[in-house]
């Protein structure tokens, strides 16, 4: 059974910056996507940041310069490093995994934690 645990959300005043840890279990392929999703209130969900199995990485225009997303092997650990937070971040946060290279299409993600809620405040 796949698990996708979530942490490191908080509240930070805008420009401030957080990281969010996803720790990922019972998962044995060895080609996957995993990323950061996140939905504020009265929104659609949107993707953040995803990266594949070779490293590979993208980013949604409205996080590019500001969010790096990583991944540690050894850990089973994906992260999502957030600076120069603005309010328009605030949102939970939601990291997600799938068996697919890439591209890694949202419908292909079968694995979603539970969220973890990050609140910018201007």
């Amino acid at each position: 059974q796949v698990q996708l645990v979530e942490s490191g959300g908080g509240s930070v005043q805008a420009g401030g910056s957080l990281r969010l840890a996803c720790v990922a279990s019972g998962y044995t392929g060895s080609n996957y996507c995993m990323g950061w999703f996140r939905q504020a209130p009265g929104k659609e969900r949107e993707e953040v940041a995803d990266i594949d199995s070779d490293g590979s990485r993208a980013y949604a225009d409205a996080v590019k310069g500001r969010f790096t997303i990583s991944k540690d092997n050894a850990k089973n650990t994906l992260y999502l490093q957030m600076n120069s937070l603005k309010p328009e971040d605030t949102a939970m946060y939601y990291c997600a995994g799938g068996p697919m290279g890439r591209p890694c299409a949202e419908s292909g993600y079968g694995y979603w934690g539970q969220g973890t809620q990050v609140t910018v405040s201007s």
